[in-house]
């Protein structure tokens, strides 16, 4: 069932997303005018007064990651009227606050409102408003507590323990359901950023993705891709947007295939301190996967033994399926959440007992963008130079 309206109330009796059976709708997006705001009554319009007191006047120690667009704070609100509440009681958010200085601008801050006001699904993070008064422009998001694949698999502190099998397996699942959902007939979009960082975890290890600055709608009628500035980061981004600026789903499942290698592997997709010849990800790992023996040479050591070997040998095929030179011989998303699903261990076996197994920090968890800006960030004005730097034999 497709829905039309962003009411609060939608004509068949059932709350907004949902139907009267409580199933989760797909939304039909309204055209999206750059430079406006689209009407969206999920969204609040919040104060900067308030969002300053919520988050104890953007204090240091409230940042909880950094990203291209600025900081991420952590604060609290009143879950009634939406009005700053003392820390520790009401409702947990992340504030996303935009850096004047910063190379994502207002541009990318309309695209989070107007992309996740519309978008409603399980594993998309919730938008829960935004505040726009003079210079000030900041988002406000549920609070995902623990954290980013991104520091899951590579930050190595007591915050981030290592996930087992069964949550990357879980986390991979999700955020597939989650891209599947963006690439339907109904929603039409093009992520254009997917990576470990823009995948948040919550406190049921339920995958959620974030930041939505780069989506694009697709293409349509008989469109076949959409041209755009080659934008994204280092390692993710297809070789044929590289080359042609041309966008499509299969882009986005291109960049899924790069991230479940490095949820496999535990390695980084571009890591230029590896031995010559390992900085690539999908280059150093394709030789491998085609035999099981040589596989298991390439699997995280955290989780040498946790795993079985056939699930793993098929996620690794999927993963190299997914990042194949020729786009057409990519499988799409909703054929990659099929074979995930066949991969998840039955309830109650080593799976549940691994994600009770997890620990992690109390500051682990932030919103949307919550990362070090990493120096593999594609900026949009910097897209034309970017474009060329990696068409180079060095970079390629």
């Amino acid at each position: 069932m497709v829905l039309c309206c962003f009411g609060s109330k939608c004509k068949n009796g059932g709350e907004d997303g949902k139907d009267s059976n409580g199933k989760i709708m797909l939304l039909h997006l309204a055209p999206r005018t750059e430079g406006e705001i689209l009407e969206s009554s999920n969204l609040k319009s919040l104060s900067f007064n308030d969002l300053r007191v919520a988050t104890r006047n953007f204090r240091p120690d409230s940042v909880v990651g950094e990203g291209g667009f600025g900081c991420v704070f952590k604060g609290w609100i009143n879950e009634r009227d939406l009005t700053a509440a003392k820390p520790g009681t009401g409702m947990v958010i992340a504030v996303k606050k935009l850096n004047q200085e910063g190379y994502q601008g207002h541009k990318e801050w309309l695209a989070e409102i107007n992309y996740l006001g519309q978008l409603h699904h399980p594993n998309l993070v919730k938008l829960i408003g935004y505040c726009l008064e003079d210079e000030h422009r900041l988002l406000v998001y549920e609070f995902m507590p623990r954290g980013s694949l991104d520091n899951h698999l590579f930050r190595r502190n007591s915050h981030f323990q290592p996930l087992s099998w069964s949550i990357r397996m879980k986390v991979a699942l999700d955020a597939a359901k989650g891209l599947a959902f963006l690439h339907s007939n109904e929603a039409r979009v093009i992520y254009r950023d997917f990576k470990t960082s823009n995948i948040l975890i919550d406190s049921h290890y339920c995958a959620k993705l974030s930041d939505f600055g780069l989506a694009k709608d697709g293409p349509i009628g008989d469109q076949s891709h959409v041209s755009t500035r080659v934008m994204g980061t280092y390692g993710y981004a297809a070789p044929e947007y590289l080359a042609t600026g041309h966008l499509t789903s299969k882009s986005d499942v291109y960049s899924f295939g790069v991230v479940l290698l490095e949820m496999l592997t535990g390695r980084r997709a571009l890591d230029k301190n590896r031995p010559p010849g390992e900085h690539k990800l999908v280059e150093w790992v394709k030789p491998y996967v085609g035999s099981r023996r040589k596989m298991f040479a390439i699997m995280d050591a955290r989780i040498q033994g946790q795993y079985p070997t056939s699930a793993a040998h098929k996620a690794a095929n999927l993963a190299v399926q997914c990042v194949a030179i020729e786009p057409r011989l990519r499988p799409n998303m909703k054929q990659v959440v099929s074979v995930l699903e066949r991969l998840q261990e039955p309830s109650g076996t080593a799976g549940s007992q691994g994600m009770r197994g997890q620990r992690l920090g109390q500051n682990a968890g932030v919103g949307p963008k919550h990362r070090r800006r990493s120096a593999n960030d594609l900026p949009g004005r910097r897209a034309a130079s970017f474009s060329r730097t990696l068409a180079s034999p060095r970079n390629v």
